[in-house]
């Protein structure tokens, strides 16, 4: 299978390690991958903060690059679901002012075939015990977009209960927001850095040694605040715990 990797902004920029991971773990598992240089942003923060207009030629761009694949793999809950939750509203908004059907027509083709890292190996590949290794104790904080958007569910529990050496601890109120939300953590810093020392406090009450999750952005701002309160804890990407193995650590 031919897969395209959609890499995302902040891991391109701040966390490439994770796009290395995800291409080591896909590879292991048979699965060819291309990294479309043309690739930019899928236009989330623009459309989030109210930018629709202008999000427009970014969705267009990512459709004319990613829609000759099978499929597109991206470790990142939040820009998938701007593909997969988004880019529909984008249509039917063009539509409903009066411009026609030349942009839903444009985006529908990537709209399917877009999956978030845990969704592919799961849905698709049909796998939960990926062959990781990862002899640390671990909780897992499901961001919003993946548990809400995407509805990820216990997909990336399964494959981190697979994973040979790791404990699992659940994390109290996981469910709930660590406060990042992109331009929310600016616009609204004192609620958003609440919001991240409860989510800190909650996982560092589990023991655990590493907090995952399937976005960087988020996990950015939860290790931001590990460091200020000093818990000795740290956050890494499923991706990279995944990718692991006894020959070959990665994280």
């Amino acid at each position: 299978m031919r897969v395209a990797l959609f890499l995302t902004c902040v891991n391109d920029t701040l966390y490439p390690e994770t796009g290395r991971a995800v291409v080591k773990l896909l590879t292991r598992l048979g699965v060819e991958v291309d990294f479309p240089m043309a690739q930019t942003c899928c236009g989330q923060a623009h459309y989030n903060t109210g930018y629709r207009h202008e999000a427009e030629p970014l969705a267009r761009h990512f459709s004319d690059v990613f829609g000759k694949y099978e499929a597109i793999v991206t470790p990142s809950g939040s820009c998938g679901a701007m593909v997969r939750e988004l880019y529909p509203r984008m249509g039917e908004r063009a539509r409903a002012e009066g411009r026609g059907d030349t942009l839903a027509a444009t985006l529908a083709p990537v709209v399917p075939k877009t999956y978030e890292l845990t969704e592919f190996l799961v849905d698709v590949l049909g796998v939960t015990d990926v062959g990781a290794y990862y002899p640390h104790t671990v909780t897992y904080h499901p961001t919003c977009h993946g548990l809400r958007g995407l509805g990820l569910g216990e997909r990336p529990r399964q494959l981190l209960r697979a994973v040979r050496g790791l404990e699992l601890v659940e994390l109290p109120g996981a469910d709930e927001c660590c406060g990042f939300g992109g331009t929310f953590a600016l616009k609204n810093s004192d609620v958003s850095a609440a919001m991240g020392a409860d989510k800190v406090r909650n996982a560092e009450s589990t023991g655990a040694e590493v907090l995952c999750a399937a976005d960087n952005s988020c996990l950015m701002h939860i290790g931001g605040t590990m460091t200020r309160l000093r818990t000795g804890m740290r956050p890494v990407h499923i991706a990279e715990i995944l990718a692991s193995t006894e020959e070959e650590p990665t994280a």
